[in-house]
């Protein structure tokens, strides 16, 4: 990770820039990637102390801003900040399935069934359809909402594709392909 430090309107010490090298390269266990810039404002105004940090990745732009009266607890405390938004980007991606998704739009398909003989079924139409993610105890209430004969759905405990069906007898069926 290269990590490049601007200062305006003071003159750092050399304790200053070690001290904010070290603090710094705590974040790189966050970021997998080795091009990953980090890129660090220090300012002086007046007597405000100001820490703008910057830092992009490929998959990663997120941005930190601190001020206070002494430098040093204005870098802890942007680090903070960015260490915060890290590890919660970082729980947002471990709670996302790691399977990849095929496409989210279900393509339905009417058939017509020409009247006589063996003749082929043909396409009459389509339809672009993307499930919505619900419980089976919800779309087996919205299947009575719309009166249709099936509803395709995601099912939000298995987060796969589900259809969920009315049969004769007055009862629903379940198919679960179980991917």
């Amino acid at each position: 990770m290269n990590i490049s430090f601007t200062f305006k309107n003071f003159e750092p010490s050399d304790h200053l820039k070690g001290y904010a090298e070290k603090r710094f390269e705590k974040v790189a266990k966050y970021v997998s990637d080795a091009e990953a810039d980090l890129q660090v404002n220090l300012l002086v105004d007046k007597f405000r102390h100001k820490a703008d940090v910057i830092l992009n990745s490929d998959r990663i732009h997120i941005s930190a801003y601190e001020d206070s009266e002494d430098m040093y607890s204005t870098i802890d405390m942007v680090l903070d900040k960015l260490e915060a938004q890290l590890r919660k980007m970082r729980e947002k991606m471990k709670n996302r399935p790691r399977q990849a998704r095929p496409n989210k739009m279900a393509q339905m398909n009417y058939l017509s069934f020409e009247e006589g003989g063996g003749a082929a079924p043909t396409i009459v139409g389509s339809d672009a359809y993307e499930p919505k993610p619900m419980s089976v105890d919800e779309a087996a209430m919205q299947l009575d909402a719309l009166e249709n004969e099936f509803l395709v759905f995601r099912n939000s405990e298995t987060e796969g594709v589900n259809v969920i069906y009315k049969r004769k007898n007055g009862d629903y069926g379940l198919i679960d392909p179980g991917n």
